[in-house]
Order: C-alpha cells, then structure tokens, then sequence
C-alpha cells in the first residue's frame, strides 16, 4: 500500500517537503495544486510533479489523491484542513494548524467521523535527538524537571513578508514560538498553569519579537522567545534537580548532533545520529498512522494545548485572538 499525496499551494518549505515524500518508502507525490494554473504548472515542471492542478477545491475533489500537505499561510489552515477532511483526504498541516484552541476542537471532530488522520507538522518531534532527549528527562538523567529555557530566532529577508501580514495570521510567536512552546510541554507533561507574554511590535501591528514566562506544576518554570530581528539561532536547556542537559538544534537537527549531559560537575557529550534528509521521519510516521493504524505522533489533544498556550501568552501581551470559527 502507497500514501498518493496531493501539495496544496507553492510554498517553499515544499523543496524540504517533496524530497521527503520521494525518500518515504510509502508514499507517492501525484499532483500540486494552485489557485492560478501557470503557477502550478511550473511548479509542476521544477519538481517533476506528474499533475498540476488549478483551484485548491479540485485537487480535494480528486479520488485518486489519499492525502495533502497545507502548507499554506497561517489563516488558511483551519479552513483548508476542514475543506480536505469533508472530500475524506488525511491531512498534514503545517504548524499552526490553528490559532485558537476551539477551531481545533472542530477539527477533531470532524476528523473523526470522516474516519480520517490529521496532523500537525512539527517535524523535530519524528527526530531521534528529540526522542533521545524524552528518554534522558522521563529517564531520571538529569532529576525532575526545574526549568526550561528555549526559543528560535531568524531575521527575515524583507520587510514585506506574509510573517509579517495581519490578514495572513504572522507574527513571531506563531510563526516560529510554536517549537519552544510544543517542546517544553511536551517536556513538562501538559500545558501552564500561568503565562506571561511580552512582545516587540513591528509597524505592521505583529510581534516581531516575542518572550514568554510559563509556570507548570510544582513551581516547574519555561522561558521561551521567538524572534524575527537576530540570525538564525535555535536552543533549548533542561535544568533538573541532579543536572542540566543542552540540546543543539533542537527543532531542526543535522545528521549528526551532540547532547551535552551536566551533572555533579562533570558534561558528557551524546552523540545521536539523525536522518540525512530532514522530514522523512514526519512523512514515515504520518504514513504508519494512516496505513497501519498507529497513533500520530503530534495529535490534536496535543496541538489543541498548544494553541491555548500561544493564545494564552498573546491575551498576555494584550493582543485579542479570535478563531477562525
């Protein structure tokens, strides 16, 4: 059995996404859509993509596509997501599938009467580094969990960026503070009792800089930034009770990466090897839970915490979110 999978729209995270598909053992790209013709057609020709599809709506109506790919922008997500879930395709929908915890809810309905998989797309948790840094925590390596500091950061190349666009649901702390966000509850087991958020305000009116303060359970606490003004930076630090542990690239990690493990004084370093091709393990996992009943790796339980969360800190820094209903 083979996963034919249809892309809605041209994004460039499609060129990480596409040799993914191709290097997964079960899937098949069949076609790319877009909502004006030429567009897909040229894309179509680049990727050597057998079918181009004009209109979102008629690759959803296709019956020979079994599962698509949004990577769309922000806004489009939820109601794509339910568009696709009503033709009875499985979806993979980029991060933030939704800006708002009940949009997810509807979702997850949905999905489960039309009897069909969606998944939000955080790729680093498919990752061997992720699943080796769980297994230190939940391992008792570094004592209970204290603190978790982490955040992603890049400078964007133009002042006219659809990040950026209010219409288009940009801003920093969606955009990029979803992985630190996803990583320390994942870490902590659930979602924060309390949050502070504070941002730095482009002219568009959005966060171009982000920090949060989370507080869990037994005074367990996170900071967590996300950026748009500074280079390309990824981090995240576990402080325990009995040691700390610091991973490199959490969110996109290489071939090879190193953990270092800190306790009594001294570091050891873990060597943990990865997949060459980022994203085939996303493109795997999704295939084992449509094809063999699996449980997906980042579920809407998960991915409806994760909206609260990032809805939670932008009601903090006084921004009202509303969902897309």
């Amino acid at each position: 059995m083979s996963l034919r999978w249809g892309i809605l729209g041209t994004a460039r995270i499609n060129r990480r996404v596409i040799p993914a598909m191709r290097l997964a053992q079960r899937s098949e790209l069949a076609a790319v859509a877009s909502r004006d013709r030429a567009r897909a057609e040229a894309f179509a020709r680049e990727w050597s993509v057998p079918r181009a599809i004009a209109g979102y709506q008629a690759l959803l109506e296709d019956s020979s596509i079994d599962a698509v790919y949004i990577p769309l922008p922000n806004t489009d997500h939820v109601p794509w997501t339910r568009a696709a879930i009503a033709a009875g395709k499985h979806v993979l929908c980029e991060k933030p599938i939704a800006l708002d915890p009940e949009d997810v809810d509807r979702l997850a309905v949905a999905a489960n009467a039309a009897h069909v998989v969606v998944e939000e797309g955080f790729m680093y948790r498919h990752e061997p580094l992720t699943r080796r840094v769980m297994a230190l925590i939940n391992g008792g390596a570094i004592g209970s969990v204290r603190a978790v500091v982490s955040g992603f950061t890049f400078a964007l190349e133009t002042a006219h960026n659809i990040r950026l666009d209010p219409a288009l649901g940009g801003g920093a702390l969606w955009d990029v503070g979803g992985y630190p966000i996803t990583y320390t509850q994942l870490i902590m087991g659930h979602e924060p009792k309390m949050v502070f958020g504070s941002a730095r305000w482009h002219a568009s009116g959005l966060d171009e800089e982000f920090m949060g303060m989370l507080r869990f359970d037994e005074g367990a606490t996170a900071n967590i930034f996300a950026g748009f003004r500074t280079p390309y930076r990824t981090w995240l630090e576990v402080l325990g009770s009995d040691g700390g542990l610091t991973a490199p690239n959490p969110f996109r990690p290489g071939p090879l990466e190193t953990l270092a493990l800190e306790r009594n004084g001294a570091i050891e370093h873990i060597e943990v090897a990865g997949s060459p091709e980022i994203f085939v393990r996303e493109i795997e996992d999704f295939e084992a839970a449509v094809l063999d009943g699996a449980a997906p790796v980042v579920s809407l339980a998960e991915s409806r915490r994760t909206a609260a969360t990032l809805k939670a800190l932008y009601e903090s820094a006084g921004v009202e979110v509303r969902g897309s209903h």
